[in-house]
C-alpha cells in the first residue's frame, strides 16, 4: 500500500487510528482493553528478531492490529448455541485448548445454558454436542473471513488479510478453517497465532505461565522455531515490564517501519469508519446496515437544513461509529425477543460511554466523539449516559438521535417487525419537546418526502 498523503493540517497517522479503534475489537471478544495493541508489540518483537522485512513487518503490524476485526461476524452464532454471554464464552476459549477433545467437553458443560435449570442445561450440552467439530469450524471461518474481508476493504496488502484468515490454524494442523500444516500457514499467522496467546496468559496469569502455554503447545499449535524465539527473549526484562506497565497505545507508533509508516487522508480516514461500522452492524442479526442508514438519514438531513461540508463530515462519521460501544453489550441482551429487565437496561445503556472511550482515543476525533456518544441523549436531560440538556446539545447533535430512533423503529428488531413510516413518525412525536427536538423532527418529515426508500 502506497505511503497515503495528508488532505488536512491535522495529521493522522494511520496507525494510530487502527489501534485506538482496535480497542472495540478487543471488548467484542471479552478481552480488556489493549489485548489487540499488546498482542502487536509482541508479534513485532518476534518479527524483528526473525529478521522480516519492512515491507513484511508493515503488512505484519496492521494484521495484528485487526486480527479480531471479524470477531462480531459470529457473536450472535456463538451465543445463540450456547445460550449465554458471547463476551465471556469468547474470554475463555481464549485459555483452553480447544483442540483438545476432553478440554473442548469440559468448556461446554460448563458454558451451555449457565443460568438454567438442570435440564435446561443438559439439553444445551447435548444441542452443542451434536453440532461438534463442524459448527466449531463454520464459527471460526466466519470470523476469519470476515476478518480479511475487512483488510482488503481497507486497502492492506493481500498479506495483512491472508494473515488474519489463517489465524487460528495450528503447526499440527488440527486447526480452523482449513486445516493447514506447518509451513503451509502463512509465517504472518503463525506469529500472530503465539502472540495473541502469549499476551492472554502473560496477562491473565503472569510471565512464567505464558513460557509454559508456549512451550506446551510448541510443535501442537505453535511453530516451534518461534516459540525458540520467544524463549531467547525472556530475560529482556525492560521489554516485559513495558508490556505488562505502559499504555500499549502508546508504545503502537514506534513499532511500525518508519519507511512504510502510513498517514490517513480524508478518503482513507472514511473508509476506515465505513470497514468499522461492517463491524459493528455484523454483532446482531437485527442490526444489519443500521449504522449505514442512520448515517444515510442523519447526513440527508444535515444537508437539509444547510450544515458546512465539515458538520456534514462530522455528522457522518459519528453516526457510523454511534453504536461501536454496542460491541461490548452481551448478544444475550442485544438478540433478546422480549422486554429488558432493568439490569439488562442498565448494561445496554453503557454502550453510549463504550462509544465515547473508543472514539476519544483517535486523535483529532472529539466532535466525532462528543456526536457519537449523545446520541441518547434527550432536551430535558433524562438521557444518557451524561445527562445532557437542551442548552448542551448544538444543532448537530439533535440530528443523530432522531435518525437513530427513526431508523430502528422502521427496521426488524427481535421483538417486533419493522414499523410503517407513518406508526414511527407518531411515535416519535409523542417525545417531541421533551426528549427530540421540535425542528429537526420537521427536517426528518421534509427530507423523508423526498426519499421514497425510507
Amino acid at each position: 500500500m502506497d505511503r497515503l498523503q495528508l488532505v488536512n493540517s491535522d495529521e493522522i497517522k494511520l496507525s494510530e487510528l487502527i489501534s485506538a479503534l482496535s480497542y472495540a475489537l478487543d471488548i467484542t471478544e471479552g478481552q480488556p482493553p489493549g489485548h489487540s495493541t499488546r498482542s502487536c508489540i509482541l508479534g513485532m518483537r518476534l518479527a524483528a528478531e526473525i529478521g522480516l522485512s519492512s515491507q513484511q513487518r508493515s503488512a505484519l503490524f496492521y494484521a495484528l492490529l485487526l486480527k479480531d476485526a471479524g470477531c462480531s461476524s459470529n457473536a450472535a452464532k456463538v451465543s445463540s448455541l450456547f445460550e449465554a454471554d458471547d463476551h465471556w464464552l469468547k474470554r475463555d476459549t481464549k485459555i483452553i485448548d480447544w483442540s483438545n477433545l476432553p478440554q473442548s467437553l469440559l468448556y461446554v458443560a460448563c458454558h451451555a445454558a449457565p443460568h438454567g435449570s438442570v435440564i435446561e442445561r443438559i439439553k444445551q450440552i447435548f444441542k452443542v454436542g451434536l453440532k461438534g467439530p463442524k459448527s466449531a469450524k463454520q464459527l471460526v471461518e466466519i470470523r476469519c473471513e470476515r476478518g480479511a474481508d475487512i483488510a482488503r476493504m481497507l486497502n492492506f496488502p493481500q498479506e495483512t488479510a491472508e494473515a488474519i484468515r489463517a489465524l487460528d490454524e495450528h503447526w499440527d494442523g488440527r486447526g480452523y478453517p482449513r486445516g493447514l500444516k506447518e509451513h503451509e500457514i502463512p509465517l504472518m499467522s503463525r506469529i500472530m497465532c503465539l502472540a495473541q496467546t502469549v499476551e492472554v496468559f502473560f496477562r491473565t496469569y503472569g510471565m512464567m505461565a505464558a513460557f509454559e502455554i508456549a512451550q506446551k503447545r510448541r510443535g501442537r499449535w505453535f511453530d516451534p522455531g518461534l516459540v525458540d524465539v520467544l524463549v531467547s527473549i525472556s530475560k529482556d526484562k525492560d521489554f516485559w515490564q513495558r508490556l505488562s506497565t505502559e499504555d500499549p497505545h502508546l508504545q503502537i507508533s514506534t513499532l511500525e517501519p518508519e519507511d512504510h509508516a502510513l498517514m490517513v487522508d480524508d478518503v482513507q480516514l472514511d473508509r476506515v469508519v465505513e470497514g468499522f461500522a461492517r463491524v459493528i452492524d455484523a454483532k446482531s442479526y437485527w442490526t444489519y446496515r443500521h449504522s449505514e442508514r442512520v448515517a444515510e438519514i442523519a447526513v440527508g438531513m444535515g444537508e437539509f437544513i444547510g450544515f458546512s461540508k465539515e458538520e456534514l463530515r462530522d455528522l457522518k462519521r459519528a453516526a457510523l461509529l454511534h453504536d461501536i460501544g454496542k460491541l461490548g453489550v452481551s448478544n444475550l441482551i442485544l438478540d433478546k425477543p422480549g422486554r429488558l429487565t432493568e439490569d439488562e437496561r442498565s448494561k445496554m445503556c453503557r454502550h453510549t460511554r463504550y462509544t465515547q472511550d473508543i472514539i476519544g482515543r483517535v486523535a483529532n476525533f472529539r466532535n466525532v466523539m462528543e456526536l457519537a456518544c449523545s446520541h441518547h441523549e434527550r432536551l430535558d436531560g433524562r438521557g444518557y449516559h451524561r445527562r445532557l440538556s437542551e442548552a448542551d446539545l448544538s444543532p448537530v447533535a439533535r440530528v443523530l438521535p432522531i435518525a437513530d430512533i427513526y431508523e430502528a423503529l422502521t427496521a426488524n428488531r427481535p421483538y417486533r417487525k419493522a414499523l410503517p413510516q407513518d406508526q414511527a413518525l407518531n411515535i416519535m412525536r409523542q417525545e417531541l419537546g421533551t426528549g427530540l427536538c421540535l425542528r429537526t423532527f420537521d427536517v426528518l418529515e421534509c427530507f423523508l418526502e423526498k426519499k421514497e426508500d425510507y
